[in-house]
């Protein structure tokens, strides 16, 4: 069985930080999201894995993951020209799919449950028993509160799959699509037979529902745990949460006897806190720097990155970030060699989204 992430994406929602970086490589914990859903595949002994990229963070991509031998994985790049769909992403992949069975994961999508049980009975990925029936795709479903926002799956009694209905108005269930998939080589003709939706795009429900109506079959199993789609940054802050709530305590860098740090905090090497109270969760990136500061919870610090003199909270900074003087900063997602300061006048709280390089300044404004 192969392996086929879907990294093509422009990332509107998370605009102004996905202007100059791919969606897929914002941290959760200090790791690119991309990378867990590599571990994931590998996880489940998937080695050989596309990864879809478009032409403009395509190069991006690339230089972070390499050639996958980091992750155990063997990478095969495939270039989607233009944001026309998951199934043209699949139908862009063909060369490198052939007439292998393949799971498909969104490189955007964050899931506590690891991708092995899902695979279990699914033709080419495990023992199949020869007296039960042949599945040609399978769908990873969620119970969602609204399910008018999704894809939204009808099932037979059996547990079969009947009907797939994109964002209804009358939901046949709250079982909402999740973003990973599997296929066999039924999927292609199935592409073959589709024409553009009304948004212009070759759509994947579509395809499944394609394939229902030829007569294959598609099941379904139901995600254990919690499952984010990090597109926005409140669900991606929410998925930095829950992620560092995993954490071990570990101190590679420097704590002054002046610091007080606490359970599940990470200071990577080269990292100093110097006269700081470090709540955990939070993870503090290699040569950064918290000095007179109040970190956590649920933190994460990119490498370089620096904070003095400020409370920071609930939020993610990417690498090479200043904050200084700034009374509390919560609630935020800051880009590259981003700097956020005060004068230390300002004691309210402060909720930032900005991109790479911006500089922001919260200090009082004089009045004449």
């Amino acid at each position: 069985m192969k392996g086929l992430i879907l990294s093509g994406g422009q990332g509107t929602r998370l605009r102004p930080i996905t202007h100059t970086s791919a969606k897929q490589l914002v941290p959760i914990a200090n790791r690119p999201i991309l990378f867990y859903v590599i571990d994931d595949l590998a996880a489940a002994g998937i080695r050989d894995v596309g990864i879809v990229i478009s032409p403009e963070t395509g190069e991006d991509i690339r230089a972070a993951v390499g050639d996958g031998s980091a992750f155990g994985v063997s990478v095969t790049w495939i270039v989607q020209p233009e944001p026309k769909g998951l199934a043209h992403a699949v139908l862009c992949a063909r060369p490198f799919l052939g007439d292998d069975s393949f799971a498909m994961y969104l490189g955007d999508n964050m899931l506590e449950q690891h991708l092995e049980p899902f695979l279990v009975g699914f033709p080419g990925a495990d023992q199949l028993d020869p007296t039960g029936p042949v599945v040609n795709a399978r769908i990873l479903l969620a119970h969602v509160a609204d399910p008018t926002s999704f894809g939204v799956a009808e099932l037979g009694a059996d547990g079969e799959v009947l009907r797939l209905v994109e964002k209804p108005s009358d939901p046949p269930s709250d079982l909402a699509l999740v973003g990973v998939y599997l296929f066999d080589s039924s999927i292609h003709p199935a592409i073959d037979r589709l024409v553009p939706s009304a948004r212009g795009e070759l759509e994947i429900t579509d395809a499944i529902q394609q394939m229902i109506d030829s007569g294959c079959r598609v099941d379904h199993q139901v995600v254990s745990g919690w499952w984010i789609d990090t597109g926005k940054k409140d669900p991606l802050l929410e998925c930095n949460r829950l992620v560092l709530n995993r954490l071990e305590k570990r101190i590679d860098g420097e704590v002054d006897a002046a610091s007080t740090i606490g359970d599940r905090v990470v200071v990577e090497a080269g990292a100093q806190v110097i006269n700081s109270v470090v709540e955990g969760p939070a993870v503090i990136g290699p040569d950064s720097l918290i000095s007179d500061a109040q970190l956590g919870p649920y933190c994460s610090v990119g490498a370089g990155s620096r904070i003095e003199r400020s409370r920071v909270e609930n939020s993610v900074l990417l690498a090479g970030v200043t904050v200084v003087n700034v009374g509390h900063l919560t609630d935020s997602l800051i880009g590259r060699n981003s700097e956020i300061s005060g004068d230390g006048s300002t004691t309210g709280r402060f909720r930032i989204l900005i991109g790479d390089t911006c500089q922001v300044d919260v200090s009082e404004a004089e009045h004449g």
